[in-house]
């Protein structure tokens, strides 16, 4: 098991004008287990989840992940132990799949045969094609192989903390749906720390093992993900019922 988690502890955010996103938000997440959160847009789940890695820094409050605080030494190192997952990939055009998937160890000075064999190891579990895919680029890949290849660089550190924000939201419901089936499957098998922003209240049910809801940026319920559906707390009773209304035909 993975022996870094995630906690935040009394965190707030406040925008120059005074307005604030997050409101002294304490969580801990267990290590080796996945997390989504789940709220309205603004209501400040990519806040703070990019308040983990350092590309957000708290007004007030400490984020720890393995038990240091971020921002205390290096963000470098830190960032190497952390991978990230984001909607549109951050693919390089230029790049082959081969060399984006393995980018993180050329630029941490690993040898050119060493990033080879790991680009091959993660791309293989991601669940692409090496050999069909390798030397392709970017805009010759379907969204979903391209999610798969950004996947596959998030991994090739082998970080033991994973973030990932909407990673399939651009994607059709076809090759979501494919999507979450590969990745449950690979998080079963990797098991990393995991902190997955959504507005899918199916995909964080069928991914997460705990649901947690913002709203307006404070914790309204924290709970696993088998309790959501049955939950009697009126901001997760709304958002279910927002989410699985009755179809009329």
């Amino acid at each position: 098991m993975p022996s870094a988690g995630v906690a935040f502890a009394k965190v707030s955010y406040t925008l120059a004008g005074g307005h604030v996103l997050l409101r002294e938000i304490s969580l801990e997440l267990e290590a080796g287990k996945t997390t989504a959160l789940l709220g309205r847009s603004g209501s400040g789940k990519t806040t703070l989840l990019r308040m983990v890695n350092g590309l957000v820094v708290p007004t007030s409050g400490e984020v720890r992940v393995g038990g240091k605080v971020v921002g205390a030494g290096s963000l470098i190192e830190l960032r190497r132990g952390i991978g990230y997952v984001i909607q549109e990939t951050g693919l390089f055009p230029h790049m082959t799949v081969e060399r984006n998937a393995g980018l993180a160890m050329e630029l941490a000075g690993r040898a050119t045969p060493e990033s080879v064999k790991r680009a091959e190891e993660v791309l293989g579990l991601a669940g692409l094609d090496v050999a069909e895919l390798r030397g392709r680029y970017p805009w010759q890949l379907s969204g979903g192989q391209r999610q798969r290849v950004g996947l596959a660089r998030a991994l090739a550190m082998d970080p033991e903390v994973l973030l990932m924000d909407e990673p399939f939201g651009a994607l059709d419901p076809m090759t979501r749906a494919e999507m979450q089936t590969m990745l449950r499957g690979l998080l079963e098998r990797v098991k990393k720390t995991v902190l997955l922003v959504t507005h899918d209240l199916d995909e964080a049910l069928y991914l997460a093992d705990r649901v947690i809801f913002l709203e307006t940026g404070a914790v309204v319920a924290d709970l696993a993900s088998g309790e959501v559906l049955g939950s009697e707390i009126p901001a997760v009773k709304q958002y279910v019922g927002a989410v699985h209304r009755a179809v009329k035909i």
